[in-house]
């Protein structure tokens, strides 16, 4: 953190910069810890003189709380749950005319990408610099394609003089990457430049401006490297799928050609299917059995590596726009062993559309084995040498597209663990187009899905992430689970399992959405009828013409997860031991407390301090420039997306502040003071208060950023979900 920063930040923010309880930067750490992480009351105190407990209200200590004049420390009544479809997320489907910006000729043009209902303004530099000399000494330019028609600027100076802010103090002025990489993928664009930057004096006596870089022990080798003329090279990222394969793609250049046999299998047989059904249906001769009908496929699923899930390895959720590379890379430095790419959809992977292959890239953190426990549910043949952390999710509403997809990522994907199918997603515009929840009540659909997905993803598994159900009033789970775990009864033995290797289920329905807690009784008898499933499967064998392992993920076993409310190593151990789940994933309590994944791993509480959660935010930017860069536009990119995780990360109550263990993730506080005035600042509701927090390493916000928070309301009180 940089010496000063808190103390400017409490300034800029109209607090006293000194208090009794409040440290200053120059103390060593031990101090700065000691006063901001008291000693929790002992449990006598605790036990003693203890107001009731209100279901949906933090119960903070009374000494903390702010209240109004003549206002009593008992709660009011329960507090409002946030709008958390957050965590779901907004996704390239939603689409709101209101929100379309005018064509040419008056016309509505739909915006792209993801959150396009939300306006974030435009940071770019006032004047662009060309791609031929943003990387390159100033006297030795590559060719410009556009030629004299090229209408960016070419000269650095005046770039760096007009066509741009001034380089950012933050980091003391020193570019993070260059600092780390020794070299900096930014080149001139990027706002540090003056810390890798020299002007060489020549002997004709012109003067030269270079970019510096350096040998570093550090240095890794760069995936993508070729790449750099179009700002590709990403420094410690993977799969960096080249510029060329998305430009082949989008014009269907690339044939996918196991997807475009089987999908022709596919449409016969099930043509041949529904012939039978209707045949079975007005009782007519049953001659043309299906069975008797039956065709193979053009091929046979190849044999899937082994994956492993156990109580050992907490899995972070996929989180589409909060679960991006920085926040994951930080979600695995602190204890997460397995992570997703956020949702992706299908079709614009196969349009080859930038937006959606980039949710793809993951840190190379996240391509080393998770930890594993040999005497845990580990299957025959698990290598975990050759097991990785990183998964990735997409989305679909009809075969043809999941199967396709899942191709192209086995393929151009180097580092990937598995292949998950979204059917879990409640966002609107999602379900109605068919994908996500609404899968749910596509059985057939789905299993078809599950069964294109394994014969085309070569050696990667395919798993599935579903819900409860669509309505409260109707639990479809436990009749999906057994079809994705054994195929449709009146199937399975003549085609064998679906092929998926584990299953994810969120304890709620599409309805409920997160008005109401998460249903873990339910996922308890679901995890109970995964294991009596898992021991059919074993027989399953001997029934079909040939004992195919193909047809069966992991050799006969289907892993279960459960997922939903976790937010303390007591939630996850409670639910690895009495839902009896291999392992639970977690989303929203991730995004609260990262460090819940090292809470597990120690089975304690861990009360952080201000500064150590405020070296997260620090670690959170520095990562985000090194994903995105350290240009204008990369800086702010890493700035939204910080914003979007101080919407979630101020949710936090600290443990010393509790009078009650353990923490629920669905409390929400009254309003209330921290322990210094640093951790009351972390605590705040208002969006401007995280604008000025990451300000504090990102430099001041453009004038045409914009922030508009997801909640609906920026007080204490949030205004529930209709």
């Amino acid at each position: 953190m940089e010496p000063g920063s808190v103390k400017r930040l409490q300034e800029a923010n109209g607090q006293p910069t000194e208090t009794p309880n409040s440290p200053t930067n120059n103390e060593p750490a031990s101090k700065r810890m000691k006063l901001e992480d008291p000693s929790p009351a002992s449990a006598d105190e605790v036990q003693t003189n203890r107001r009731p407990r209100v279901k949906g209200v933090a119960p903070i200590k009374e000494e903390y709380l702010i209240l109004a004049p003549g206002q009593t420390a008992q709660p009011g009544g329960p507090a409002a749950i946030d709008d958390d479809d957050a965590a779901e997320g907004r996704t390239a489907l939603e689409t709101h005319e209101a929100q379309q910006s005018s064509g040419k000729n008056g016309k509505r043009k739909k915006a792209k990408g993801q959150n396009k209902e939300r306006e974030f303004g435009n940071f770019q530099d006032a004047q662009r610099l060309c791609n031929s000399v943003a990387w390159t000494p100033e006297f030795s330019p590559r060719p410009c394609k556009h030629g004299d028609r090229c209408n960016v600027l070419h000269d650095i100076r005046k770039y760096l003089k007009e066509g741009r802010r001034a380089d950012l103090t933050t980091f003391g002025g020193k570019c993070p990457v260059w600092e780390k990489y020794g070299k900096c993928p930014s080149g001139w664009r990027c706002l540090f430049v003056q810390s890798h930057m020299d002007e060489v004096k020549h002997e004709d006596g012109r003067s030269e401006l270079v970019l510096v870089s350096r040998a570093s022990p550090d240095n890794q080798p760069v995936e993508g490297e070729g790449e750099e003329e179009a700002g590709e090279v990403r420094p410690g990222v993977v799969n960096m799928v080249p510029v060329g394969v998305k430009i082949d793609l989008s014009r269907k250049r690339i044939a996918l050609d196991k997807s475009d046999q089987y999908l022709d299998w596919l449409t016969k047989d099930t043509e041949r299917y529904r012939q039978h059904y209707h045949r079975q249906k007005d009782n007519e001769d049953e001659s043309a059995d299906y069975r008797a009908q039956y065709v193979e496929p053009p091929f046979k699923p190849s044999e899937k590596r082994r994956i492993y899930f156990g109580r050992e390895t907490p899995v972070l959720a996929p989180l589409t726009t909060q679960g991006n590379l920085p926040f994951r890379r930080l979600c695995v430095e602190l204890g997460a062993q397995l992570t997703y790419s956020e949702m992706a959809l299908g079709l614009p992977l196969l349009q080859g559309q930038k937006a959606d292959w980039t949710l793809m890239r993951a840190h190379e953190t996240e391509v080393t084995p998770p930890r594993f426990e040999p005497s845990g549910p580990v299957v025959q043949g698990y290598d975990n040498s050759q097991d990785l952390k990183f998964g990735a999710q997409i989305a679909a509403n009809v075969p043809w597209i999941a199967i396709k997809a899942t191709e192209a990522l086995s393929r151009f994907l180097p580092h990937l663990r598995l292949v998950d199918l979204n059917c879990g997603c409640p966002v609107d515009m999602v379900y109605k187009s068919g994908a996500g929840s609404a899968l749910l009540d596509a059985p057939s659909k789905l299993e078809r899905m599950i069964r294109g997905m394994n014969a085309v993803s070569g050696e990667v598994p395919v798993t599935a992430k579903i819900r409860m159900g669509v309505k409260d009033d109707r639990f479809t789970a436990h009749k999906l689970v057994e079809r994705l775990a054994l195929g449709s009864e009146d199937m399975r033995s003549v085609v064998g399992a679906p092929g998926c290797a584990a299953v994810t289920l969120h304890g709620r329905t599409r309805q409920q959405r997160y008005t109401r807690a998460a249903d873990w009784g339910y996922i308890a008898e679901c995890a109970a009828l995964i294991k009596q499933y898992n021991e059919k499967s074993d027989s399953l064998v001997d029934t079909i013409r040939e004992a195919d392992e193909s047809t069966l993920p992991n050799g006969g076993k289907m892993y279960f997860l459960g997922n939903g409310d976790c937010y303390s190593h007591v939630d996850y151990f409670d639910h690895v031991n009495n839902a009896k789940v291999d392992s639970v994933m977690i989303g929203r309590g991730a995004l609260v407390k990262p460090w819940v994944f090292e809470e597990i791993e120690k089975g304690q509480y861990l009360d952080k301090s201000a500064s150590e959660r405020l070296s997260y935010i620090e670690k959170f930017a520095r990562y985000g420039m090194e994903a995105w860069g350290s240009d204008e536009l990369g800086i702010n990119y890493t700035r939204r997306f910080l914003l979007e995780f101080l919407g979630f990360f101020n949710r936090y109550v600290p443990i010393g502040l509790l009078e009650y263990l353990p923490p629920t993730l669905n409390d929400r506080p009254p309003a209330y003071r921290g322990r210094n005035d640093l951790e009351t600042l972390l605590a705040s509701k208002n969006y401007k208060d995280w604008i000025k927090i990451s300000e504090m390493f990102l430099g001041p916000a453009p004038p045409g950023f914009k922030f508009q928070p997801k909640h609906k309301s920026n007080s204490y009180e949030i205004e529930a979900e209709g």
